[in-house]
């Protein structure tokens, strides 16, 4: 993209720095590139602008070992841009006059100027979202759904990421795991794409009948957790194993893995994603789109009848998953809904991203488009609702109110008038599943009774 332009490249010995695992954002290392893969570099430049007569320079400064800016890089530089110039070399070191400067002040008030106009940009954000969404009809729940789709295409392409490839046939590998009172338990692996499966546990009720089709609960772990947390079997305080609770009620129960396991190796893999305009959840939306397919293949699910519950960062999958895969009749954010752009950006909160170590949590440009409402608003009109402990400190409450408001607007005072789909559960308890209202809101939109002797007792009790 230089090219016919001239182009100089500089071999020499560059800084070195190392930024260790867990000391406040991704580990990294600079360090100086070997002279041969320079070299290689160089040679394929070459070679791919050898018809445009290219006019590359390639100098290595001391063998390639030398510091930057040596006496031959800089006299190729001034030739091209003044050939009738005379480089006049100094062997004397570049010396700073100005008395009492401090190159640290200069860089904190540089950083504080860019404060400024992010939090500028974030206190403008609910404006700026407002318009964007300007084409939403909510005047009937017919012209809503016209008009979501370019949002949901928008979020797709643009938010997430969406990799244009063929899901691969399921190629199903199961084994029976758990064998309890009420259920029985299957590890299941599915194809994806290739060198991409999608692993899960199935639980199925044993009270189920010959030619029955019941409705399906898809239960989603959060940060490094596995399927089995879900089930109590690692006895994670978090989730009160409330996947098994719900199979014991009935429902037949799918827990799957998802890929933000593994610390920095799951952060690389996003920062990598980014690149080519990708995220985690590019490689997630097929995994479950591919789940939902199979489940909807099994002769004892209901395919009009599979919702999704997700905790913390499954209750981020909530948010991101069921716009896009849009089989899954409802979703459930439990102890994540918040204000989503302003706990990403905002550097007077302290509940902020900003002061957390969880640096692939970025994603492009919400700020301009979708906060949890506007995510919430790919959802309706199916049923969505949010489980939020007084004491969870992902958030405050009052953020939590702010932008569900939003979403019971929608749902309640607009055209569409859907109040009973949109639903905010409080208790007085921390960052966990609660499952009292929830669970009712389950047996509700999934259209299947409550047994009897399903206990009265919240799980977070």
């Amino acid at each position: 993209m230089i090219v016919p332009r001239t182009l100089v490249i500089e071999a020499a010995r560059g800084p070195h720095w190392t930024l260790p695992p867990g000391t406040g954002g991704a580990p990294a290392t600079v360090d100086t590139p070997d002279i041969e893969s320079v070299r290689r570099e160089v040679d394929r430049a070459e070679n791919l602008t050898r018809r445009f007569s290219p006019s590359i320079h390639f100098i290595q400064s001391g063998q390639g070992d030398g510091p930057f800016a040596g006496d031959g890089a800089l006299r190729t530089l001034l030739n091209a841009l003044a050939p009738d110039a005379v480089f006049i070399s100094s062997d004397h070191a570049v010396k700073h006059l100005r008395k009492e400067f401090d190159p640290a002040l200069r860089l904190l008030r540089q950083m504080r100027e860019i404060d400024r106009h992010t939090q500028w940009l974030l206190r403008e954000g609910a404006y700026t979202r407002n318009e964007f969404m300007k084409k939403l009809d909510t005047s009937s729940v017919e012209k809503y759904k016209e008009t979501v789709e370019w949002y949901r295409d928008y979020f797709s392409n643009e938010i997430v990421g969406h990799f244009d490839q063929t899901l691969l046939p399921f190629n199903t590998r199961t084994r029976k795991t758990y064998d309890e009172d009420k259920w029985t338990g299957y590890e299941v692996v599915l194809d994806v794409f290739p060198d991409v499966i999608a692993y899960g546990i199935l639980l199925i009720p044993k009270d189920l009948e010959p030619g029955e089709k019941r409705p399906v609960v898809v239960c989603q772990h959060g940060l490094e957790g596995r399927p089995q947390d879900t089930l109590g079997e690692q006895g994670s305080h978090y989730y009160h194993a409330f996947a098994a609770r719900l199979a014991e009620q009935g429902f037949i129960t799918f827990a799957p893995q998802n890929l933000y396991i593994f610390q920095d190796r799951f952060r690389t893999l996003q920062r990598k994603g980014n690149t080519i305009k990708k995220t985690l959840f590019s490689v997630i939306v097929p995994q479950h789109q591919q789940i939902v397919n199979w489940l909807k293949s099994l002769p004892y699910v209901d395919p009009d009848r599979i919702a999704f519950y997700g905790l913390s960062y499954g209750g981020k999958t909530a948010m991101r998953v069921p716009p896009l895969v849009t089989d899954y009749c409802l979703s459930i954010c439990s102890a994540d809904f918040n204000e989503w752009v302003g706990k990403n950006a905002s550097t007077r909160n302290p509940r902020s991203y900003v002061w957390s170590g969880e640096y692939e949590i970025f994603e492009w440009n919400l700020g301009e488009t979708f906060n949890y409402a506007e995510m919430a608003s790919l959802i309706c009109p199916r049923p969505f609702m949010v489980e939020r402990g007084h004491h969870d400190g992902v958030a405050d409450d009052w953020a939590v109110a702010w932008e569900f408001a939003k979403v019971r607007y929608l749902y309640e005072a607009t055209g569409l008038q859907i109040g009973d789909r949109a639903r905010i559960e409080w208790f007085n308890g921390p960052h966990t599943i609660h499952g009292v209202g929830t669970f009712e809101f389950l047996h509700k939109h999934l259209n299947w009774p409550k047994p009897t002797d399903a206990p009265q007792e919240a799980l977070s009790k």
